[in-house]
């Protein structure tokens, strides 16, 4: 059989989600490349996209359906797994209704069909839902409270620009196409600053590099603001004409003085008026990261920034912008026909954050089974121990599941799903542009791993709804595609072109028509009042911190990171690079001179909730006294950070608190545990 090469996308959940050319020979995928037709990603690719081959054919994929008999798995087969399976769902919508099933999920891979789930579970009557989220939730529903929706600009827009702002995103990291426009802003003339408690390799090639202190970026924003007032730079005209609560923004700003701004943030007086004179200097561009909303202050933090990007007239103008979502890209599409909300009869829904405590507390009714899709929620939901104890606490625990991860380890059943170029689907970046792509079925899954939609098919036929479900994956498609029919883009187009920029507007805001309850944009937000918060920005210290736990901070005093990692999309590729299998501990160079660490040592993080053994590497300019353990490390290689990370909620409810996580550090022997 000769080789053929197949345009398709990256499915990982990123920024970029890139355009790729894989090659397939006798049934086996044996290439992975960038295909440098896409308009946005032209054929650079990350480490995380190519390592998509060895993923799917890595020896360790899990390949026929598991149960666990006495502590141990046995292979069983798909009948007998979706038979126990349904049963077990049947007698419980029967004696408890369908809640006491919760649906445990994340978003580590994309794809419009991964949305079938909600069908699913809608027309089982609905489930335990899970709302929220661990990356992005409280920073989306700070800029709803202050825009109406989280909407950035295009790609291309940044050639707009005076001056970008990259504050609290590495983006040679996890956004690796927009470095390369910045790279080109920065040879046309552009100013580029990077706001960071890191400094990383987009800090090198900034003009300028602003080290804030983790957790304190909305008092930078505060202090900047109180600079842009001062030397009369704001933009009267926006403020008065498409603005409200601009006076409530004024009060709390003379409630704090720039001297105690600069003791929160670590950042001097000269750098605010710097950053100041820059928004003032309009069009100024501004990229949010997605770490500093993962604070208790967090959705706080954005809306003091989106408050300065707004005060300096940098909305609705090319080049300008507070740039975190973009949700306009999966507004296009019909996902209602995908996931029928209608048949949904009962509804429970607990954070995302908090699922291990509610699965504790729950009577009414009880958590009887947990399908987990989508995720590693023992890798990747905060306060690992008690995540631990809640899914050892119910009666069945069933996980969809490429490899044995630390928690299909801990399932009852395990069932092994596709993974990427093994079932067709249509990819979109929630985050960055807004092209769609195509990406067909390449190869078949190995032994019996079956796509996702087939075992749902199988089940909703033993649970009594199968019709609902006696649809191809091409219709399926063509549902959620209808609403852009209007713009000639459809699935038969779509195959033939492989990507196509979707209708959505380059410059959002551009004619000052908010989605606020007002139609204007609301420095106080009275979705928030709707919600039964106060809608006024406010002055807000992370939940654990020298200003709001003195005595917490006095006995762990270093705060922790935890970023995502180079080389894996969150947990997914730890098993396949030797590399990533050691917890590597990076701390700042004052942490290691107080604690005689030098790179190479073994040393303990710990705090009240657990503790972590790794190897020291000692940070260049990262802020005093921060450590960072990236993410997504699984039991086998030393165990995930969020031992030691809190389940808290953010301000807003809507996101983790993983970075308010205060720990102590300390030197032990290469044997010590």
């Amino acid at each position: 059989m000769t080789e053929t090469t197949h345009v398709t996308s990256c499915p990982l959940n990123c920024w970029d989600v890139c355009g790729l050319k894989v090659t397939v020979n006798e049934g086996k995928v044996v290439r992975v490349d960038g295909d440098e037709h896409h308009p946005i990603t032209k054929g650079n690719i990350c480490g995380r996209g190519r390592m998509l081959k060895e993923r799917v054919n890595a020896k360790e994929r899990l390949l026929y359906p598991l149960k666990k008999v006495n502590g141990q798995f046995v292979r069983i087969s798909w009948e007998e797994a979706l038979d126990d399976i349904a049963g077990k769902m049947r007698k419980l919508k029967e004696q408890f209704g369908p809640t006491a099933v919760l649906h445990s999920h994340d978003y580590a891979n994309n794809g419009l069909l991964k949305n079938l789930d909600k069908r699913f579970f809608n027309c089982y009557g609905g489930a335990t839902e899970l709302v929220g989220s661990l990356c992005w939730g409280s920073g989306i529903e700070a800029q709803m409270w202050d825009f109406g929706n989280a909407y950035s600009h295009a790609p291309e827009d940044i050639e707009n620009s005076r001056h970008i702002v990259i504050w609290g995103r590495n983006v040679a990291r996890t956004n690796m196409h927009l470095f390369e426009r910045l790279l080109a802003a920065k040879r046309r003339g552009a100013t580029i600053v990077v706001i960071d408690p890191l400094f990383g390799s987009t800090a090198r090639i900034a003009d300028r590099y602003v080290c804030v202190k983790p957790g304190m970026d909305a008092f930078l924003a505060m202090g900047v603001m109180k600079e842009l007032l001062r030397l009369g730079l704001e933009d009267r005209t926006f403020i008065e004409q498409h603005t409200l609560g601009f006076e409530d923004v004024k009060q709390v700003l003379d409630t704090i003085s720039l001297s105690e701004i600069e003791r929160c943030t670590g950042v001097s007086r000269d750098q605010m008026t710097e950053l100041a004179r820059l928004y003032g200097d309009r069009p100024t561009a501004t990229y949010l990261g997605l770490g500093m909303q993962r604070y208790a202050n967090g959705g706080n933090t954005i809306r003091w920034i989106d408050a300065l990007v707004a005060a300096s007239g940098n909305v609705g103008i090319p080049g300008g912008g507070a740039n975190f979502g973009n949700l306009q890209v999966g507004e296009c599409f019909d996902k209602a026909a995908l996931t029928l909300p209608e048949r949904k009869t009962a509804s429970r829904t607990w954070t995302m954050m908090k699922q291990a405590e509610e699965i504790l507390k729950a009577d009414d009714p009880p958590v009887r089974m947990v399908i987990v899709t989508c995720g590693n929620p023992l890798a990747q939901v905060p306060n690992t121990n008690l995540m631990k104890k809640a899914f050892a606490s119910v009666e069945t625990v069933v996980v969809f599941e490429q490899f044995m991860t630390d928690t299909a380890a801990m399932a009852d059943y395990v069932l092994p799903v596709a993974a990427s170029f093994e079932e067709e689907d249509v990819y979109c970046s929630s985050m960055y542009h807004a092209y769609i792509n195509y990406g067909p079925k390449l190869v078949d899954p190995p032994g019996e791993a079956k796509p996702d939609l087939w075992i749902w098919t199988e089940l909703a036929k033993r649970l009594g709804f199968g019709d609902d479900f006696a649809y191809t994956r091409e219709q399926f498609l063509a549902m959620a595609l209808r609403p852009l029919e209007q713009y000639g883009i459809t699935l038969a187009r779509l195959k033939a072109e492989h990507r196509i920029l979707l209708p959505v507007e380059p410059v959002p805001w551009r004619d000052r028509c908010f989605q606020t309850p007002s139609g204007k944009y609301e420095f106080t937000s009275s979705v928030a009042k709707q919600k039964g918060m106060d809608g006024r920005l406010q002055i807000m210290y992370p939940a654990e911190s020298e200003e709001a736990n003195p005595s917490l901070a006095a006995k762990y005093p270093y705060r922790l990171l935890t970023i995502h990692p180079l080389r894996s999309n969150h947990s997914q590729h730890y098993p396949l690079i030797p590399a990533l299998q050691t917890v590597r501990i990076e701390v700042a160079a004052d942490v290691a001179a107080a604690k005689g660490l030098a790179d190479g040592d073994r040393a303990r993080v710990y705090n009240d909730r657990g503790s972590l053994v790794g190897t020291v590497k000692v940070l260049d300019r990262a802020y005093p006294g921060t450590v960072n353990i990236d993410e997504g490390q699984w039991g086998a290689f030393g165990g995930p950070v969020n031992v030691l990370t809190s389940d808290l909620e953010s301000d807003n409810g809507c996101g983790s608190t993983l970075y308010d996580c205060l720990v102590n550090i300390e030197k032990v022997t290469s044997e010590a545990k």
